[in-house]
């Protein structure tokens, strides 16, 4: 049985006996530390330490308040010297025989993980990866100590499957208090005790007010809480972002955007439909087709998307696809333009549609689709 501890080391000497790469190795972590390192070697390329080019002496420990003996050869010798004046020895040669180890670490900001593995250097450094990439991705929470102070971070949060989450998105969610979820965004797994507002907003149906939004955001910040505020897709492509930012600033409320796959590209992508491609395609654009052709609140230009050709991805355009197709064939788009639907896109439910802009009015949609038009909207 062994008894862990984590050492501070700042302006403690520690003596590293040996001159290859683990010594180096160990010499340098141990510097970082804040150790003053002095090195004992008989050959060596090491230069940045304070260095007696010897052989070992056992008097060399007097004063040190860690020994790590990387020979390879007299290690016991250094262990033995080290034991008569009670100093902690790290033996490279011999993880069983020696009485301390040094670990595999992970570091992610102020919190240090260290792996020992029965002696099993290898062992241990794949559990130090494991470990490493769960406080990584959020799968191990971090979530600090209160500061008092509040925060809003607005998180994107991608087209719907949460393996598609940046790893920032998941730390700042294993860390949250609050999260204000829209109805696209991902469905994640949140500790009991984290506070889960939905403000979902449903076409045709009800809708969570905006400016109500903006107040909650504010309101759970200013009571000294972090929150996150999990959009779908990505913060500012037809979203509404901006106006909580601003919210946030006017209310001096710390905020940062953090942002997310859009899913203009991502879901396209992820059925199997490049929107642009070597040969076929060299432009695309993006439009919001919330408001369909002729709509006096709508500023997309429909001709000149239709002289514009290459790849056209609309979001939002459920209920209006057929007015959007037909302005395109009036401004001089192709009827027989290749139209791809991608329906619930990433998510298991998901499904792919083909057509042209002459026949697009057949199709049956439901939110939340993408749509493709152009030459590379075509079965694969």
């Amino acid at each position: 049985m062994i008894y862990p501890l984590h050492l501070d080391l700042v302006g403690r000497r520690v003596l590293v006996v040996g001159g290859g790469a683990v010594a180096a190795r160990r010499a340098r972590a141990a510097a970082e530390a804040g150790a003053l390192v002095e090195l004992v070697a008989l050959e060596t390329d090491l230069t940045e330490f304070p260095l007696q080019r010897r052989a070992f002496r056992p008097e060399d420990v007097d004063g040190a308040w860690l020994v790590l003996a990387c020979t390879g050869a007299v290690d016991a010798e250094v262990a033995a010297a080290c034991e008569q004046r009670r100093i902690w020895c790290v033996r490279a040669d011999d993880a069983v025989a020696s009485a301390a180890w040094v670990p595999a670490v992970a570091r992610v900001d102020d919190v240090v993980v260290s792996v020992t593995a029965g002696g099993d250097p290898r062992r241990a450094v794949a559990l130090r990866d494991a470990v490493s990439l769960a406080m990584d991705t959020g799968s191990l929470p971090l979530r600090r100590s209160r500061t008092g102070e509040g925060s809003v971070v607005l998180v994107g949060g991608g087209p719907g499957d949460p393996g598609l989450l940046t790893v920032r998105a998941r730390q700042l969610l294993a860390e949250a208090d609050v999260v204000v979820r829209d109805r696209l965004a991902p469905q994640v797994d949140l500790p009991e005790d984290v506070e889960l507002v939905e403000v979902g907003k449903t076409p045709g149906g009800p809708s969570y007010d905006q400016r109500a939004i903006e107040a909650l955001l504010v309101d759970r910040a200013q009571q000294g809480k972090r929150v996150v505020r999990l959009k779908g897709g990505d913060v500012h492509v037809f979203g509404r972002g901006a106006e909580e930012v601003a919210a946030c600033v006017a209310a001096g409320v710390p905020v940062e955007v953090v942002p997310g796959l859009s899913s203009a590209f991502s879901v396209p992508a992820w059925a199997g439909i490049p929107v642009t491609e070597r040969g076929v395609t060299q432009s695309v654009a993006v439009v919001s087709a919330h408001l369909p052709p002729g709509h006096p609140g709508s500023t997309v230009d429909w001709e000149a998307l239709a002289r514009l050709g290459g790849t056209l991805v609309l979001l939002m355009s459920v209920g209006r696809l057929t007015a959007v197709a037909q302005a395109l064939v009036a401004a001089g788009r192709g009827p027989e333009t290749p139209v791809a639907v991608v329906q619930d896109g990433t998510l298991a439910t998901q499904t792919v549609a083909y057509a042209t802009l002459a026949t697009a009015a057949e199709l049956d949609l439901k939110p939340p689709a993408v749509v493709v038009i152009g030459e590379v909207a075509v079965p694969r």
